[in-house]
């Protein structure tokens, strides 16, 4: 098969790792551009973001196949964010070890929202033994319209008991990165960057608190080589 990075001027390694460095990093894309120099490439930022908008997707459904089936708990949750000063929310699911499955941004946070939501995992995850949401009223509500949820255990927590941080936390992330962006704009290129920003950081974002460096070098080391072997990059030797 013809390389997905044939007739570009730049080679795979440079183009994957703009792309990397984008959504691991809170780098702005003219952070990239001054960065790549360095590096004896001179381009400019509307390329990289060519190259984030092109390959990002590709890289995105490579990294939720490495990781390997999700966990059976559904942690679910929602939070406001503003594009252009007009208040969206943006639905998020995890899996009980923390593993993004899914992020939609809509308008409206009704039954139909929920229910559209459940619908856009369920396209692509197995259906879950638990799931775990705060009280809003609209998640049994659009659960209950569900065939396929019905036989489902659904937990209802209070958002002062902690007890649904995997989803919580999840969101610290995307603020971060919007504080960084100075605000999302476009509704449809923050869905697309949303829905890559998750697997591809999460890819990289190791637990380092819970392993000691030995071990943090081999994973990243691991993940690494396979995020160029997508690329179709032979990588360098990491010590």
């Amino acid at each position: 098969m013809k390389s997905p990075f044939h007739g570009f001027r730049f080679p795979a390694a440079v183009i994957s790792c703009a792309v990397r460095w984008y959504h691991r990093f809170n780098l702005s894309l003219r952070d990239i551009e001054e960065l790549l120099p360095e590096r004896g490439v001179s381009v400019t930022y509307e390329t990289i973001r060519n190259w984030c908008d092109r390959f990002g997707a590709q890289f995105m459904r490579r990294a939720k196949a490495w990781r390997g089936k999700p966990g059976s708990t559904w942690h679910l949750d929602e939070v406001f964010v503003k594009l252009r000063g007009e208040p969206y929310v943006l639905w998020r699911a995890v899996d009980e070890h923390g593993a993004e499955l899914d992020v939609l941004q809509q308008k409206r946070r009704d039954t139909a929202a929920a229910k559209r939501f459940f619908s856009n995992v369920l396209r692509s995850h197995p259906v879950p033994t638990k799931i775990v949401t705060n009280q809003l009223h609209s998640y049994p509500a659009a659960k209950a319209e569900m065939p396929e949820l019905a036989g489902v255990k659904h937990v209802f927590v209070k958002a002062s008991a902690r007890v649904n941080n995997r989803a919580e936390n999840s969101h610290q992330p995307t603020r971060r990165r919007e504080r960084q962006m100075q605000g999302f704009r476009d509704p449809r290129r923050t869905q697309a960057f949303l829905s890559r920003f998750g697997p591809i950081r999460q890819h990289f974002a190791l637990p380092r608190h819970r392993m000691n460096a030995a071990c943090h070098r081999a994973q990243l080391k691991a993940r690494l080589h396979a995020w160029y072997e997508w690329a179709g990059v032979q990588l360098f030797s990491v010590n």
